[in-house]
């Protein structure tokens, strides 16, 4: 397959991942990892998982990390590329879906489907957090550091870059 083709069938599943992002890019963290860490090894492991963080500790939208791939996939028409794919069909149903909302918030079958969604995007979120961890973790303690770090995202309001510079600077240190 070309580089060509191999940017071609990225686009695409970028498109078809898109219409599943319920929630945030995050909910199809573990499927987008497959296919360009396992199936298409384009990156390794590490190289996911510090692009992930790079757009989280950037200012601006999540999606960031989609036009990171695409970069690493194929230069800067990757990046363009993925950002298009992964934001147009998800833009196009959203603004349909708000048009529609109006018109049908008030019958029992669409509020019904709303609140159906919300276990889908949890189980997409706790998959998703489940891969970084496994992708990033190389010992127990960096189990234990997730953990912690899980435990107090759930439990207080600090922001995570606070953990994500606390967790870098253990790792400058060498403790990690």
């Amino acid at each position: 397959m070309s580089d060509n083709d191999s940017l071609w069938a990225f686009v695409f599943h970028l498109s078809l991942l898109s219409l599943l992002a319920i929630g945030g890019v995050n909910t199809i963290l573990p499927e987008l990892h497959r296919f360009v860490v396992l199936d298409h090894p384009w990156m390794t492991n590490e190289q996911f998982t510090a692009l992930y963080a790079l757009a989280q500790a950037a200012p601006g939208p999540n999606v960031i990390f989609v036009t990171l791939i695409g970069w690493q996939v194929a230069g800067l028409a990757g990046a363009l590329l993925a950002t298009l794919a992964i934001c147009g069909p998800a833009t196009v149903i959203a603004y349909v879906a708000t048009r529609l909302s109006t018109q049908w918030q008030h019958l029992k079958w669409f509020r019904l489907l709303r609140s159906g969604l919300i276990p889908l995007t949890t189980g997409l979120m706790i998959a998703s957090a489940w891969l970084l961890t496994a992708a990033s973790a190389q010992n127990v303690l960096s189990y234990v550091i997730t953990a912690a770090t899980a435990l107090v995202m759930l439990t207080t309001r600090i922001n995570p870059l606070w953990l994500l510079a606390l967790a870098g600077g253990a790792g400058a240190a060498g403790i990690i």
